[in-house]
């Protein structure tokens, strides 16, 4: 009897060792951030001083990609490992399917404590039964009573929710940023004279007043993940945790978000890993964010998840030169009444082909349309003006509003992608092997989709649930 007392002693004490020695695991989510955007990246306008020394400390990887350039679509992908078509919550601010596992259940299980501060924006509850740390979102100041795209992520309430962890209970945490999701700061630190304006954009007074709008809010989404840097380093905790940045799509641009050029689907990823990521050092292998998922899963010493599109990239944590995945792929449905223009992606190292299911519907977004908030009315009708004056502006838009059936792109070669080579004949082979790939990909996501959401239709995922299935803030 003695005997098995000790042995049960014994066991519940290298249980409690394993469960302490578990990293803790967070992932900071800026809101609309495109890859060229900030520091680690190579721009050298913006300030994004935290960025830049974390990216100092982790392993940068070079070609990650969202798998849709909407909020919601791709912030479900991210916490469930699956792509929109298999999660169900393809068009923004709808919800994922009934029956479906995020990371909440999955690293629960795992003995991990699952929390979230700012942003929601996924659903349903059940689905995503995230603990949530009340007093993360806060309403800009002046805009307490119509708050709508006006809040600000408060990281007081995160530092003392870091204040009351155990050492022997180790947790995941997202920290979702607001910024640089539109409306941008009124008041710029930046001058519309030193701002780059990106080839595919219209160089006006206007686009450049906006664009050091957009940098303000880099900067501001900067100095959010600096002071969540801080706080771990306050706390005791950098040592033994695991700090992933990354965003869930590209910026409200042109050719940016709620679409499948780079602009729009590339995202930063960086993994900080003290003792275990070579600090300083990148990577070109080819991720997704639906692989987040099964990684943390496998760092967490559980079985890989089943029935899911993501797979763990650890051995790349492991050796940067480790090759991941072919091709990522990524689809776009819509957001309601706005960008309806749906298209799927296939990405490889060097290539990138686009279908668009839609063609002959013009291509409109809330940049051009949207006249109830900043995001494209403060400078689009300048650009309208220098399309009748400028060959470039002109053909700036012409090709913002009209999109081929297919886009076939030498990344390498055209990294702006404004070379679409799916007429030329000498890419034709390249060109039969992604669409196979794409008729493949479709069946296996059960995408059989031709057009637009039926927006009559009833929300299949809604369930019971009342008022809306993705709240944006909680």
């Amino acid at each position: 009897m003695a005997l098995f007392v000790w042995f049960i002693c014994w066991l519940s004490v290298v249980y409690g060792q394993e469960r302490a020695s578990l990293p803790n695991m967070m992932i900071f989510i800026g809101d609309d951030l495109a890859v060229r955007d900030i520091g680690p990246y190579g721009n050298r306008v913006v300030h994004t001083p935290n960025l830049d020394k974390l990216s100092r400390e982790s392993l940068v990887f070079d070609k990650a990609f969202a798998a849709s350039p909407t909020c919601g679509p791709s912030r479900s992908s991210l916490f469930t490992a699956m792509y929109p078509m298999r999660h169900g919550a393809h068009g923004n601010h709808s919800g994922v399917g009934e029956g479906m596992s995020s990371m909440v259940q999955r690293l629960s299980a795992l003995g991990y404590r699952v929390a979230i501060a700012g942003k929601l924006h996924v659903g349903p509850q059940e689905v995503f039964p995230f603990e949530r740390i009340a007093g993360t979102n806060a309403p800009e100041p002046g805009f307490e009573n119509t708050p709508g795209l006006h809040y600000d992520l408060i990281l007081a309430p995160v530092d003392k929710w870091l204040g009351t962890q155990k050492p022997d209970k180790p947790f995941v945490l997202i920290v979702a940023d607001h910024s640089p999701h539109v409306i941008w700061p009124e008041k710029p630190i930046y001058r519309p004279d030193e701002v780059d304006i990106p080839p595919i954009h219209i160089d006006t007074e206007e686009t450049r007043k906006a664009r050091a709008r957009y940098y303000t809010d880099v900067t501001k989404m900067d100095t959010n993940l600096g002071t969540l840097m801080n706080l771990l380093d306050k706390h005791g905790m950098t040592a033994n945790s695991i700090l992933m940045f990354t965003a869930d799509q590209g910026p409200q641009w042109a050719f940016g978000k709620w679409g499948l050029y780079d602009y729009g689907i590339q995202v930063p990823f960086m993994v900080r890993w003290p003792g275990y990521v070579k600090a300083g050092s990148r990577t070109d292998a080819l991720v997704s964010q639906v692989d987040i998922l099964p990684t943390m899963v496998e760092i967490a010493n559980g079985m890989p998840p089943e029935g899911v599109d993501g797979k763990s990239f650890l051995p790349v944590l492991k050796d940067p030169g480790v090759k991941h995945r072919d091709t990522v792929f990524a689809s776009h449905t819509g957001d309601r009444l706005m960008n309806r223009a749906p298209m799927r992606m296939l990405r490889t190292d060097r290539y990138k082909y686009i279908l668009n299911l839609a063609p002959e519907i013009p291509y409109t977004t809330h940049m051009d349309r949207a006249t109830d908030h900043d995001g494209g009315r403060e400078y689009w009708p300048s650009w309208r003006i220098e399309s009748f004056r400028d060959p470039h502006a002109a053909a700036v838009l012409w090709r913002y509003h009209h999109r081929p059936e297919e886009e076939l792109y030498d990344i390498g070669a055209d990294p702006w992608e404004q070379v679409n080579l799916a007429a030329d004949p000498k890419y034709s082979d390249i060109l039969e092997r992604f669409r196979a790939q794409m008729k493949t990909t479709r069946e296996v996501q059960g995408d059989y989709e031709t057009g637009p959401e039926d927006l009559n239709a009833p929300n299949k995922n809604r369930g019971k649930a009342k008022g809306p299935v993705a709240p944006y803030v909680f």
